[in-house]
């Protein structure tokens, strides 16, 4: 498909794919968005009047099926991203589905087995945004020895998003639509794991300081599924150690951040809210702003890199379900483990 015509179905045109798949698409040349397929058939129309797509589908399966379309973007909650994604490259399609992965490791492992047996469609997962901008840059300086051999790498995620007992239950919240994932715990160790080895053990607790919440669907209070609250130890493969502070409930914390430490200096990344890289060598007085320059830094470019994955003219870099697999496995050991109070080794 280098150059003839890309058709696109989406199905789950929710707030992430109206903020960055749709415009990311259609600046991509020789693109067209075809068909839409919502969970409603009133937001399936609504979506298709508002974005101009000709086409509506009440069932995924029925657009999945069509055969004048080549690629689906999954937007839906996770509970979808492995059924979808199974039937789609039955069906011939490449695909790009939403983060997170899939519901469990196992789930992922399907997906990425049967992508394995269709080695000619492109599969790719919208990727954390976090530290693109300077993802080239972190990578140079943990390569070239910047901080030396790596001794503790530090994950912070917190908000205060969840600090509030009457705020209603989000779909996030709910175990059988989002299953193991929780807060921004896969997100931030995606954005990890692209600059040090992946953990081979994990020892986490985690608790829902508020544990029952109003449902918006039924007006019921119902049991959260997920939890508010996470923290994690890990060990990393090659000896170093990791450190994870995940929170919903934390009134004016730190915010997301990432820091590795080795023997010869030091790398703190402040994800959110500023976005800012800072440093320091063995012998330097205090962390100072290591600038990203502009041939360097990088942005969102996910829906052109899957076209032109598409079109045989690159490969994707964020995200591949290879790595959709370890990040679900990190996901899974921690819940397994905050459930039953052991460490868990990893790979699962």
């Amino acid at each position: 498909m280098t150059s003839e015509r890309i058709r696109v179905g989406i199905i789950g045109l929710g707030a992430n794919t109206r903020l960055r798949h749709v415009p990311g698409l259609r600046a991509c040349e020789n693109v067209e968005i075809v068909a839409v397929c919502n969970r409603r058939t009133e937001s399936t129309a609504a979506a298709a009047c508002e974005f101009g797509i000709p086409r509506t589908f009440d069932r995924w399966q029925d657009l999945v099926a069509d055969p004048n379309i080549d690629a689906i973007v999954i937007g839906t909650w996770p509970y979808l991203h492995c059924p979808i994604t199974l039937a789609a490259l039955d069906a011939g399609k490449h695909i790009m589905t939403e983060a997170r992965m899939a519901m469990s490791a196992a789930e992922a492992r399907q997906m990425l087995e049967a992508s394995r047996k269709r080695p000619e469609l492109v599969t790719q997962i919208v990727p954390s945004p976090f530290g693109l901008r300077a993802h080239r840059v972190v990578k140079e300086l943990v390569s070239s020895g910047y901080i030396g051999e790596l001794r503790e790498a530090v994950v912070i995620g917190t908000s205060d998003v969840l600090a509030d007992a009457m705020i209603p239950l989000q779909w996030r919240q709910v175990a059988e639509l989002s299953g193991v994932n929780a807060l921004t715990l896969g997100i931030l160790h995606e954005t990890l794991i692209r600059w040090v080895p992946d953990p081979v053990r994990v020892f986490a607790q985690a608790t829902a300081f508020t544990p029952d919440r109003l449902d918006p669907a039924t007006g019921m209070h119902v049991r959260v599924g997920t939890p508010d609250s996470v923290q994690v130890l890990t060990e990393i493969s090659g000896g170093a150690r990791g450190l994870y502070h995940f929170s919903g409930v934390t009134r004016f914390g730190p915010g997301s951040q990432i820091h590795l430490y080795g023997t010869e200096g030091t790398i703190k990344y402040e994800l959110l809210p500023t976005d800012r890289l800072l440093g320091a060598r063995r012998g330097d007085a205090v962390l100072c702003e290591i600038a990203v320059p502009p041939d360097k830094a990088m942005g969102w470019r996910v829906e052109t890199e899957f076209i032109e994955a598409i079109r045989g003219r690159g490969q994707i870099e964020f995200t591949d379900f290879a790595t959709g697999v370890r990040y679900m496995e990190f996901t899974e050991a921690v819940a397994r483990s905050a459930q039953e109070g052991v460490a868990v080794e990893l790979p699962l």
